[in-house]
């Protein structure tokens, strides 16, 4: 589980874009995509004719509502995924699943060529150096103890998460992407974890992020939520 696998990109070739409103995806993840519109319905059918990738993307701003149908403004960081496994439904529709292999940033969008429904764009890689993993330990640890003993146990994905982090043969890399997509809600974070191509600077983000969520179970605890109604929790 790091970002460097067997799955070969060639940034040579440009990539199709499928942009939404947020970061729905990241490396490690695998993200179920349902695909109905002609546009994205054509990129599925080139992209499995060719190496099976596509580039997830996020819109900028707020305009894009206003102009989905055209051509709305891109932020620059995306997320390749590799089609990981696909069922083209009778109307042409398709069930998804897209694994995140690594992370990219648009350098030139193409023109629109009369045929192509889709977007397209020329990438460069970001953030594929091996980072320091003895620089990273500490992180491990912190996060081992914050699901163990800390306020972070007290979230649904706790055991899954953990369960990785005491596994020694998972890259501690791969642990923040991880954590990144289990554990970390806001957009605005969730896009900087994707633009932020420095592992270490990733891990001062993801700690930032859970110390805040830590200090808010505190203060919710001291609450008592063993009175709210039924139904409710920490997620």
């Amino acid at each position: 589980m790091s970002e460097q696998t067997s799955i070969h990109v060639n940034f040579g070739k440009p990539m199709p874009l499928f942009p939404l409103d947020s970061a729905t995806l990241l490396p490690q993840q695998v993200l179920p995509l349902h695909i109905f519109e002609p546009r994205y319905r054509q990129m599925v059918d080139h992209a499995l004719d060719s190496s099976g990738q596509i580039a997830m993307a996020v819109f900028e701003g707020e305009g894009w509502t206003q102009q989905y149908h055209g051509r709305p403004a891109l932020k620059p960081a995306v997320c390749i995924g590799q089609i990981v496994q696909h069922e083209k439904l009778d109307d042409g529709r398709y069930n998804l699943l897209l694994q995140g292999v690594c992370r990219a940033k648009i350098v030139e969008e193409l023109e629109p060529d009369g045929e192509r429904l889709y977007r397209l764009a020329v990438l460069e890689p970001v953030g594929l150096e091996d980072a320091d993993e003895g620089a990273l330990d500490a992180f491990r640890r912190r996060l081992e103890h914050g699901l163990t003993d800390g306020e972070l146990r007290e979230f649904s994905a706790a055991p899954t998460v953990l369960e990785y982090v005491q596994n020694e043969d998972v890259p501690t890399e791969a642990l923040m992407e991880l954590v990144s997509f289990a554990l970390i809600q806001r957009p605005e974070l969730r896009y900087g974890l994707l633009a932020e191509g420095d592992a270490e600077r990733r891990v001062r983000m993801i700690e930032d992020e859970l110390d805040e969520i830590s200090r808010l179970i505190r203060l919710a605890r001291e609450q008592h939520p063993e009175a709210w109604p039924k139904g409710m929790s920490w997620n």
